[in-house]
């Protein structure tokens, strides 16, 4: 009984203890522990910046030794060997990237847009800033160098970041373009075909085109998050065959594994959500509406759409960490090293290292595309250094010329939207092109969209073909230098003109899916090879068999 009345009278001692503690000491011990615990869970870096000077994070930048992108280039950009200092009340990688994402406080302008075709009938907004803004229109034999800018997951134009890059580059007197994905930036979906982390083909065909209609400008590419995957794929891909002089890479997710998390999937089921119909009908619809992350979005609608195995096979053919190595253009890549989304993780540092065409810049802050700088947040370090990065490479040796006559787009491409001069406004505000084959007037109305920027290749199909079939002709159907009289030498003549009317319908038809069907044409030449060896082994042998005869005649 002692005991327990002892006890009952411990209790009774701390809780009266507790009592004589005045209120606001137990507030300020709260307090105390919840900012603790908030500076560690939104990765503030107040005090290290505090205990920095306020002087910030160095630039830290990884190259290969012998690089001249670096010693002719990077080496005379400012911002790449000095430090970045965060906006004071923004100094966490979560608040810069939440910042960004409401305001970002981007400069004010108004695009001049363009729609595109793709092969596979898909729509591509391409939105305009043109340094000369007093005529809107470039001309075809303008040196003034090119932009082309290729946003993130779910951003358009509109996008704060993208317009602080554009805005900037347009100041410096260059022109350029965004290149919205499919879907995007108010355009309905007019194919079966959605964009995806690693779909390269729309970059591939919008380099093309802009290359052949304004081949004296240098073209630059600046992708972001997703964008920069892309592009870093498609550069991979393309190796010495692509008409870009330079490139950078922001924020890249590198590997789509460790990028995809919850925190993207609201932004996709509402991508899905706007092309609900084409969507439903190739998806798992079901599935999509229940996602809860991206990796269930990837599962129900990616890989349904792309036909992918798995999503790990998605992830892992679609990662551009695979493609570094073969990167044969200047690239700038710029990464933060808290970045919440791409993370450090997924650098492929040594990759970048070993390649003398890259050079990687890293900040120990940043967040995911922010950077924001001073203390009102109105500029984005990373925008000032791509800008000081291209104009380097600009007025430098160092810009990469593609071959001559490598991939050059084929002529007879056209553009739907060409073919109708209208726009329909649909009701729930997305823009849909309205095609009219059958029209044959020449002359557009007045709500036409501008020609000025309109692509018009003024080449139709049958046209091509026809010109196709000619220049086979013009290659294969050589007269053979053959007295007149020998018949055995006619038969062989004969017999040589029925393998080419063998081989011709081949190659047109491979031409016909070479322009429709947007295949590679390292495939189409293999597949050509293979259909037509036979028939070219017997056609060879009957052309050299004379030449030959002679000499074995002689050894005999």
């Amino acid at each position: 009984m002692e005991a327990v009345a002892g006890d009952e009278t411990v209790g009774e001692l701390l809780r009266a203890a507790a009592a004589l503690v005045p209120a606001e000491h137990y507030a300020i011990a709260a307090l105390v522990a919840f900012s603790v615990f908030a500076y560690r869970f939104l990765e503030l870096h107040v005090i290290g910046d505090l205990l920095r000077g306020l002087r910030g994070g160095r630039v830290e930048l990884v190259f290969h030794p012998a690089s001249e992108i670096y010693h002719c280039v990077a080496s005379k950009c400012r911002s790449l060997h000095g430090r970045y200092l965060a906006t004071p009340w923004l100094a966490s990688p979560h608040l810069q990237t939440l910042f960004l994402g409401i305001s970002g406080r981007p400069p004010s302008f108004t695009y001049k847009r363009q729609l595109y075709t793709v092969r596979d009938g898909g729509t591509v907004a391409l939105d305009w800033l043109l340094a000369n803004l007093e005529d809107g229109i470039i001309s075809q034999d303008a040196s003034t160098p090119l932009v082309v800018v290729v946003p993130g997951l779910t951003s358009d134009s509109d996008a704060a970041y993208v317009k602080h890059l554009v805005h900037s580059m347009a100041r410096k007197g260059w022109n350029v373009v965004v290149s919205n994905h499919r879907g995007l930036g108010g355009v309905s979906i007019t194919s079966d075909y959605f964009y995806n982390g690693g779909w390269t083909e729309d970059v591939r065909e919008i380099v093309n085109y802009l290359h052949q209609k304004y081949p004296e400008a240098p073209m630059f590419c600046v992708g972001t998050s997703i964008g920069a995957n892309i592009l870093v794929k498609y550069l991979g891909e393309e190796g010495e065959n692509t008409p870009v002089a330079g490139a950078a890479s922001i924020c890249s997710p590198w590997d789509l594994v460790r990028l995809y998390d919850k925190a993207l999937a609201f932004g996709l089921k509402g991508y899905a959500e706007l092309h609900q119909p084409i969507m439903a009908r190739l998806a798992n619809w079901e599935g999509i509406k229940k996602s809860r992350s991206i990796r269930e979005f990837d599962h129900h609608a990616t890989c349904v759409v792309a036909k992918y195995e798995t999503v790990d096979t998605y992830y892992r053919r679609c990662s551009s960490a695979s493609y570094v190595g073969n990167v044969s253009v200047p690239l700038l890549c710029v990464s933060a090293l808290d970045d919440p989304l791409c993370t450090r993780e997924a650098i492929p540092w040594d990759e970048c290292r070993a390649n003398k065409n890259i050079v990687l810049a890293t900040t120990p802050n940043g967040g995911h595309l922010a950077f924001f700088q001073g203390l009102t947040a109105g500029r984005l370090w990373w925008v000032g250094a791509v800008s000081e990065f291209l104009c380097a490479l600009h007025d430098s040796s160092c810009m990469h010329r593609q071959k001559a006559g490598d991939h050059v787009l084929q002529s007879s491409l056209e553009s739907s939207i060409d073919k109708s001069p209208y726009v329909s406004i649909m009701g729930d505000g997305m823009v849909a092109p309205v095609t009219n084959d059958g029209s044959d007037n020449d002359e557009p109305p007045s709500n036409q969209i501008d020609n000025g920027l309109k692509l018009n290749n003024g080449v139709n199909d049958s046209q091509q073909d026809e010109k196709d079939h000619k220049s086979c002709i013009s290659v294969d159907e050589t007269p053979a230098k053959t007295p007149a009289g020998s018949a055995k030498q006619q038969g062989e003549e004969h017999y040589a003109n029925k393998i080419h009317d063998a081989i011709d319908p081949v190659r047109r038809s491979i031409n016909q899916l070479s322009r429709y069907q947007g295949k590679s044409v390292g495939l189409l030449a293999y597949i050509a090879f293979v259909t037509s060896w036979p028939l070219l082994g017997s056609l060879a042998l009957i052309v050299f068999r004379k030449k030959f005869r002679k000499p074995l005649s002689a050894k005999l």
